[in-house]
């Protein structure tokens, strides 16, 4: 019989993001860590769409009261996903590696785990979707965008921010993890914000607390002052904003060791460098956290090829060498969570429009099959 933890791998890997295994099974003791066997068996049994625990206990052919209580346990430690509205039951779905469970495991961390997660990201990231769909994207700080140029709404953060009402703000996962090894920077660590049902589900599990507007904004500000790159989840409705830097965050550190990173990230912005105006003080090479800028003899000296936008060198640039243009061809961003995961798992060939559709009529039905009054139908 095939290992819990190996069906669990294989689970995993079907999904959008993938979780592709090492030769090592270091994938596997990261599983062997967070989940309990009873908890892997219950995870393989949801979905991508979140459900009723009655429709989750049916198709697990659990008692339904067991399911509820074991999904709530599940949904605190950080391993699936849970909405909770006002008037109706919670409702659950899975959460995947990166972005997903392990993010969830903010402020549960011990030494064994960040160590497994930083053995096991190289081989995600190198056979994952990620070369090519990103599962978040670089936005670039406020301050670096011209007025004249012409700017979507969700390529702003501000204007994110304003779309939603209810904030939460909590640490962020890869400065707590290097601290925990010792390698960690002097970043601030109260970053991470999510937003609406993100925000609920924060405040729910106990990861951050709930903030204004007026301070989500002011966590922008202080991105921008402590040189941090904002990265939204892929879409054009993004329900979480990080705050990363170049040396902790697993996503950056992993671009950075590519040859050309602007390649790998979907931002619609780019540096251009003027070395007629440029002193070449060298304040922008400590901002940039791709190794995108080298100071010359008399004028610094940009890689398009490793730039992602992030227009932390123009915000503090002194002699205004440095701005943010929009490329030629920006990238296409998802309309939704639901559009990026298709995306991701049609890169993989894991998912369709046609499969997805599949898991909206299963969900129906075993929603109509399960031994409840669906009063909210």
């Amino acid at each position: 019989m095939t290992d819990i933890y190996e069906r669990l791998a294989k689970f995993l890997d079907r999904l959008p993001a993938g979780y592709p295994p090492a030769e090592s099974g270091v994938e596997l003791r990261i599983l062997r860590k967070l989940f309990t066997p009873e908890e892997a068996e219950l995870f393989m049994h949801l979905n991508l769409i979140a459900e009723d625990p009655d429709v989750l206990a049916y198709r697990a052919g659990q008692p339904p009261e067991k399911v509820a209580h074991r999904l709530d346990e599940m949904e605190r430690k950080g391993l699936i996903s849970g909405e909770h509205r006002a008037g109706q039951p919670a409702r659950f779905s899975v959460n995947q590696f990166v972005v997903g469970f392990m993010e969830e495991q903010v402020d549960h961390l011990d030494r064994e785990l960040v160590d497994l997660v930083d053995e096991y990201l190289p081989i995600f990231f190198k056979q994952g979707p990620w070369t090519k769909v990103p599962q978040i994207r670089t936005i670039p700080i406020g301050v670096s965008i011209p007025l004249q140029t012409d700017v979507m709404p969700y390529e702003r953060a501000e204007e994110i921010i304003g779309r939603h009402t209810s904030f939460a703000v909590r640490n962020c996962i890869c400065r707590q993890a290097y601290q925990i090894t010792g390698r960690g920077c002097r970043k601030p660590l109260e970053t991470c914000l999510s937003f609406d049902e993100g925000a609920s589900h924060t405040v729910y599990t106990g990861r951050g607390r709930t903030i204004s507007k007026d301070e989500a904004l002011g966590i922008l500000k202080l991105a921008e002052q402590a040189g941090l790159v904002l990265q939204p989840s892929n879409s054009k409705d993004p329900i979480f904003i990080c705050a990363c830097c170049g040396c902790c965050c697993g996503v950056l550190r992993n671009l950075k060791l590519q040859e050309k990173p602007a390649n790998l990230i979907a931002n619609p912005f780019i540096a251009r460098h003027d070395p007629d105006l440029c002193s070449a003080c060298g304040a922008c090479t400590e901002r940039c956290q791709m190794d995108a800028i080298t100071i010359g003899q008399t004028a610094a000296q940009l890689n398009a090829e490793r730039c992602i936008g992030c227009g932390l060198c123009v915000s503090t640039c002194p002699s205004g060498a440095l701005s943010l243009v929009r490329k030629p061809e920006p990238p296409a961003i998802p309309k939704d969570t639901v559009s990026n995961y298709l995306q991701l798992g049609q890169a993989r060939d894991k998912l369709s429009t046609a499969k997805l559709a599949g898991l909206l009529v299963k969900s129906k039905i075993d929603r109509l099959m399960a031994p409840r009054e669906h009063s909210n139908d």
